[in-house]
């Protein structure tokens, strides 16, 4: 099979975009990348030949524009059968498949906008009060999930789809609460889940989940944006 043309069109400090680069990472696809400044206002190319909604990431694929994040991972994934999640044709298959995508959106819906939320608040009371309520969420909703973690989702020896979709952000709650960013209770507490924070710990230094992130240039940006943010906030208030 020859090997695919793939334009990715990307931002590094992007968590979303992560998830496709870690997909890409992991399949060992070649592929032309296009930098997107998130900072300004797409140009008109992009908007008119890539993507209307001026997101990252995207890919065009053999000259097909796919987005979003989780659709992009998921289409690399199935058209590149791997170790990241198994092929249709079987029940078996068919059950580590929902396990996964049922992993992902328990992050998701559940657990996954926790980070961002403390990051914008003002008092510490405030933030420590968020903490404590989604290490609570990640106790009952994910470190349940993580009980065969080998080290990874389901038993694996390498990286899943369900790692590749949710390591983005596991990522940068450890990083951030390093800078201040976050709180230093937010890992503390994740810490005290042993089934989270065996998993966690193999996630946030595995290879596919660290090629491009940067956190020289990465931490202090996310700063300048929550700041930008809180500012914003207050003004409207």
């Amino acid at each position: 099979m020859a090997a695919p043309k793939i334009t990715f069109y990307t931002n590094h400090g992007c968590p979303w975009a992560h998830r496709a680069q870690i997909t890409i990472k992991e399949l060992g696809l070649p592929y032309e990348e296009v930098i997107i400044d998130l900072t300004k206002p797409r140009e008109p190319w992009y908007l008119k030949e890539v993507n209307p909604r001026g997101l990252v990431p995207t890919i065009k694929y053999n000259g097909e524009i796919i987005a979003e994040s989780a659709v992009v991972s998921q289409f690399l994934a199935d058209a590149h059968p791997s170790h990241l999640i198994p092929p249709t044709g079987t029940p078996e298959n068919a059950l580590k498949r929902a396990r996964i995508q049922f992993f992902a959106d328990t992050w998701a819906t559940k657990a996954g906008s926790y980070w961002f939320r403390i990051a914008l608040l003002d008092t510490e009371e405030e933030k420590e009060a968020l903490v404590k309520e989604f290490v609570g969420v990640v106790a009952k909703e994910i470190e349940p999930l993580l009980s065969d973690a080998a080290p990874f989702f389901g038993g694996s020896d390498k990286l899943t789809l369900a790692e590749v979709l949710t390591a983005p952000f596991v990522l940068r709650i450890y990083e951030f609460s390093k800078a201040d960013v976050l709180p230093k209770s937010l890992p503390e507490g994740l810490n005290a889940l042993p089934n989270f924070a065996k998993w966690a710990a193999e996630v946030v230094k595995h290879e596919s989940v660290l090629y491009v992130w940067d956190a020289e240039k990465i931490v202090p940006a996310t700063k300048a944006k929550f700041a930008s943010l809180k500012a914003d906030a207050k003004a409207k208030a």
